[in-house]
């Protein structure tokens, strides 16, 4: 199966394991999955933490690093961008937009913990 992590569940996965959900945990680690994180997910760290978002309050250089170790790096295309622009408005915020946007063009599960990603089923697995 191909994952591509949310930005909450790669930064737990990496940071602060013991939030990350059992489901989301056993998925990222079976061997038989390929996982990615986007420059999407970096970029939304950088801007949120900067913003003084507690639940973003990571280095995207540390994390950045930490991600290239543990998965594959998928970048922001403009074939995922201008998907954005035919996905239903299920959510609002413009970076899980992208990642939906990516997943779909990736041919990739979003495994996400937000129950409101689960509308652009059959492109998310919810991590709950």
């Amino acid at each position: 199966m191909r994952l591509l992590l949310d930005t909450h569940v790669l930064i737990w996965s990496l940071v602060v394991p013991r939030q990350l959900p059992d489901r989301a945990a056993a998925l990222i680690q079976d061997p038989g999955n390929l996982k990615f994180f986007s420059a999407a997910s970096i970029w939304e760290v950088a801007i949120k933490r900067a913003l003084g978002r507690a639940d973003f309050d990571v280095d995207p250089v540390a994390l950045t690093e930490a991600a290239r170790a543990d998965f594959f790096e998928l970048p922001v295309t403009s074939d995922a961008a201008q998907r954005v622009a035919t996905l239903p408005r299920h959510h609002r915020d413009p970076f899980d937009r992208l990642l939906v946007a990516q997943a779909i063009t990736a041919e990739a599960l979003l495994l996400t913990h937000d129950a409101a990603l689960s509308a652009y089923a059959p492109h998310v697995l919810t991590a709950r």
